[in-house]
């Protein structure tokens, strides 16, 4: 089962969700050096498409989610050399990808953020499994307009896991997921046992 979006609206690295995303989305490693960046200079085309994003709307400049003390910034993230999607430099920061809609455009946008950077240093969504169904968390733009979600449900998936309904539905409606890592710690393979993914939808 793939998800309800046509696979034309896509990037091949999508499509091929469980062979390519996966295993570069979901990477996370301890060692701030180790990180693996995808912040539209490794490549032309995402400034290029970030640009053009922010001709068409504001882009995201900070993330609140009051109910676990999240107040940070965004970094823009595509996609890498290796055809994977990026995540954020600072471990404080949260990333928008934005080879996705705009956070409250129809479509299901994507936010990543750390989790469990080690050497006792937080990160900004140690703390994402706290939210439930309800909770609100509101994303401002460089126009200075606020756009409100509302969680809706959280699941955990086995790393190696393919969910589909990662990219929502083909309703016309606004999403927007949040994904982090979560589980036990795996110092051989440097990632975490499971994966983290907030669903919410547009107020």
């Amino acid at each position: 089962m793939r998800p309800e979006r046509s696979p034309q609206s896509l990037p091949p690295v999508i499509v091929l969700f469980g062979l390519v995303f996966l295993p570069f989305l979901f990477f996370h490693h301890r060692s701030e050096g180790s990180i693996r960046v995808g912040t539209g200079s490794e490549q032309k085309g995402d400034a290029v498409l970030l640009e053009q994003k922010r001709a068409s709307l504001g882009l995201p400049v900070r993330l609140r989610i009051p109910s676990i003390g999240v107040d940070t910034p965004f970094e823009y993230v595509g996609l890498t050399k290796s055809g994977a999607i990026g995540v954020p430099k600072e471990r404080s920061n949260v990333a928008w990808f934005t080879h996705g809609p705009h956070p409250g455009e129809s479509g299901t946008a994507i936010v990543v953020g750390h989790y469990g950077w080690g050497n006792k240093k937080s990160s900004v969504f140690d703390n994402l499994h706290k939210l439930g169904k309800g909770d609100k968390l509101y994303i401002e733009d460089e126009e200075g307009e606020t756009t409100t979600f509302v969680v809706r449900e959280s699941r955990k998936y086995d790393k190696h896991e393919d969910p589909p309904e990662l990219f929502g539905l083909a309703d016309g409606r606004s999403y927007l997921n949040l994904i982090t890592c979560d589980g036990e710690w795996d110092a051989t393979s440097k990632t975490y046992s499971q994966r983290l993914v907030v669903f919410t939808e547009k107020e």
